[in-house]
């Protein structure tokens, strides 16, 4: 099994899965972040339940790497607090800070990896840029699809719920993303990009 229940006590790397707390928000497009988290714990055997650093958080070993997850508390738009205090609790850089969350540009279920680049109009990811002070994080992006039509309001379409079919494509891309979490820490970004990107 490549995951394990650390026992170490230093932090290597974070993943930070972004989404919005409160039940009004599950399975709704911009939580696919947490929906990942969860598959990632329940896959495991860990969980994301100690409130620290304005968040849910759990630690585990991935390819003998000790992980802190990350599930924010703070609201999609504060993001960036809560993974700035972990970051510089455990002095862990920017380059291995990573990311999940949704993207309106991508089908429903498509992954796309980035090693940096701006926030693309992401505001989950515009204030981790904005925390850390850079934008050489990488991140895994889960495809929601994008608006029905241009005058749909933004946050409504976020804020919005998958039609069953999009649910199920979702929840297979959280599987991978588990798996393609795995392949960046053990065997890096490059092979991961070229192994997950488009799936």
């Amino acid at each position: 099994m490549f995951f394990q229940k650390s026992t170490g006590s230093g932090v290597e790397w974070i993943l930070c899965c972004l989404g919005n707390p409160g039940r009004e928000y599950e399975n709704s497009r911009h939580n696919v972040g947490f929906l990942t988290a969860d598959t990632l714990a329940s896959k495991k055997g860990f969980e994301i339940k100690r409130i620290r650093f304005k968040a849910l958080t759990g630690t585990v070993e991935i390819g003998g790497h000790k992980v802190l997850v990350m599930k924010p508390n703070t609201y999609m738009n504060l993001s960036g607090t809560a993974l700035q205090e972990a970051a510089a609790f455990y002095k862990v850089p920017p380059e291995r800070c990573l990311v999940v969350s949704d993207d309106v540009t991508l089908d429903p279920g498509r992954l796309r990896l980035r090693r940096n680049g701006s926030a693309g109009g992401h505001n989950g990811l515009k204030s981790i840029i904005n925390m850390l002070g850079s934008q050489d994080f990488p991140r895994i992006k889960i495809g929601v699809g994008k608006k029905p039509h241009p005058d749909y309001d933004l946050a409504d379409w976020v804020l919005g719920k998958f039609s069953p079919t999009d649910q199920k494509l979702v929840a297979q891309a959280a599987e991978t993303a588990c798996d393609t979490i795995e392949c960046i820490l053990t065997q890096g970004m490059d092979r991961a990009m070229n192994r997950y990107n488009g799936k």
